[in-house]
């Protein structure tokens, strides 16, 4: 795929929103000269090419290949395939790039090759769990292309905290809210599922969570019919709903809607957290009615934007 191909189907805030509450994404598809097909939410491919000259520094965490200077930006790459376990791969492994953003970072990953963009409906991007894989803890879901081929969708968030380390939870004043009211969270990333707990123990709050929005919707629907039975509303027992961008079987843009479209959630606001930060993906929240949007990962950031909803 050349880059000014890359870039023209990248491009446009509008064919983006376009997506929100679709319950659809569009993957680009890439190898690592291996069997195996590997995907990536094209939203957070900024561009593709072939791989610059990478400067060697010591000390570099394992995966991580050097530096590049990109348009006077010094950032890392990554050998996606050293993270994974395998032992037959291309001996051109590395001779692409895509330069992605997650979480407010621009990183460069080397792959093989880049195939093409499929979009694909959300119900049929599937948990890994049934899937035996060595692999298994750094992929987050399957899907299955029309051939009958598996695309596996890599934990980016797992490889960065991989590589990096995960961020560390300073201390965050506790919200003053009832005891008895909690928030709901749903999110497929163990790594950011770790992390939000973190957030939400230290903040005081009682939680429950999903990790996918279609577990979320069956739960929350659960919680709003318990709350009809005992005569109290769904606010008496939720204060807040936090949702991620991407899960298997439903995202967040169609979570959002759903719940925004449903009376027995009234009053109660809807925060998007994702490591999709750019401004399309911050406009794609807007539309179906997120009360605020917060990049991962930022403790400080994620507990300050939460305490004034809770406590209102």
């Amino acid at each position: 795929m050349e880059l000014a191909e890359r870039k023209n189907l990248l491009e446009g805030v509008d064919a983006r929103t376009r997506l929100a509450g679709s319950n659809k994404m569009e993957i680009l598809l890439f190898s690592l000269g291996t069997r195996e097909i590997f995907g990536i939410n094209v939203f957070k491919v900024r561009e593709v090419g072939r791989t610059p000259h990478i400067t060697k520094t010591p000390n570099m965490p394992r995966g991580v290949e050097g530096l590049i200077s990109l348009r006077g930006n010094v950032i890392p790459v990554l050998s996606l395939i050293s993270f994974l376990e395998h032992k037959d791969q291309h001996h051109e492994h590395g001779k692409t790039m895509m330069v992605a953003e997650y979480s407010k970072r621009t990183l460069g990953f080397l792959v093989h090759e880049v195939d093409r963009i499929i979009r694909v409906d959300w119900e049929k991007v599937k948990a890994p769990e049934s899937v035996l894989s060595s692999n298994q803890g750094l992929i987050t879901a399957i899907t299955e292309l029309d051939d009958g081929k598996l695309v596996s969708i890599l934990d980016v968030e797992q490889i960065l905290a991989n590589a990096f380390g995960e961020a560390i939870i300073v201390d965050i004043p506790p919200a003053n809210v009832e005891e008895d009211v909690g928030i709901f969270f749903a999110d497929d990333s163990i790594v950011a599922r770790r992390k939000i707990t973190e957030v939400l123990d230290k903040l005081g709050v009682k939680h429950k969570h999903a990790t996918n929005g279609a577990e979320a919707w069956t739960r929350l629907q659960g919680i709003a019919a318990h709350a009809a039975q005992t005569g109290r509303g769904v606010r008496d027992e939720l204060r807040l709903i936090l949702v991620d961008a991407e899960m298997p079987e439903m995202d967040g843009y169609v979570l959002t809607k759903n719940i925004k479209s449903d009376q027995r959630f009234s009053g109660i606001p809807v925060v998007m957290h994702s490591s999709l930060s750019s401004q399309a993906n911050h406009a794609m929240g807007k539309v179906v009615g997120v009360d605020a949007y917060v990049a991962k990962f930022d403790a400080e950031i994620l507990a300050d934007t939460l305490r004034p909803l809770l406590e209102r």
